[in-house]
């Protein structure tokens, strides 16, 4: 799979605080493996602090830039990870909504993991969408105009642009494939 991805550029927004750790860092290094440009850009430009499970801290991490330092022309796919605090402060962050929206008109890929979703729902960006998250947000995704599914990994093509979603850190494998297979046209 190295080469696989030769020339699309990844962005991986988070907050800077509360990320969970493998959403972030396991999309990042796969993608990267497979040729892909993976640009990381937080919040603010100080150092990310990850997290597993929400609960035990685990390394931090630089941000490559900021969000309102991102080109949406240079983004061939945008990928948000979960953790429930850094997803709570993404999807109130005014940049990170705009820039959801801003991909959604152009069909950038876009995929989401865990609580990520709910940059989603907060960016008015999912009715006639059908996708997965962690369990918990599966009311907020019905409220939000969405369709709720349990599976490891989904794709939604409706409303002409493409959504991949999973469940949990569990789901990463299938993650990435999706991710990869939106990116290069391909399943």
């Amino acid at each position: 799979m190295p080469g696989q991805l030769d020339g699309i550029q990844v962005v991986i927004i988070t907050g800077n605080t509360g990320v969970e750790h493998d959403e972030l860092v396991v999309p990042r290094d796969r993608l990267r493996e497979r040729g892909a440009r993976v640009v990381h850009a937080a919040v603010k430009s100080e150092p990310v602090q990850t997290y597993r499970h929400d609960l035990e801290p685990a390394e931090t991490i630089d941000p490559d830039t900021t969000l309102d330092g991102l080109d949406t022309a240079e983004i061939d796919v945008l990928v948000i990870p979960g953790g429930t605090v850094n997803a709570d402060r993404l999807r109130t962050d005014p940049h990170a909504c705009a820039l959801v929206r801003a991909l959604t008109t152009t069909g950038v890929p876009i995929a989401a993991i865990c609580h990520g979703p709910w940059l989603l729902v907060d960016a008015g960006v999912i009715p006639g969408k059908t996708l997965t998250s962690y369990p918990s947000l599966r009311t907020d995704i019905a409220n939000a105009g969405g369709w709720w599914v349990d599976d490891a990994a989904v794709r939604s093509d409706e409303n002409n642009w493409p959504l991949i979603t999973s469940r949990n850190p569990s789901d990463l494998p299938a993650f990435v494939d999706a991710i990869t297979e939106a990116a290069t046209g391909s399943g």
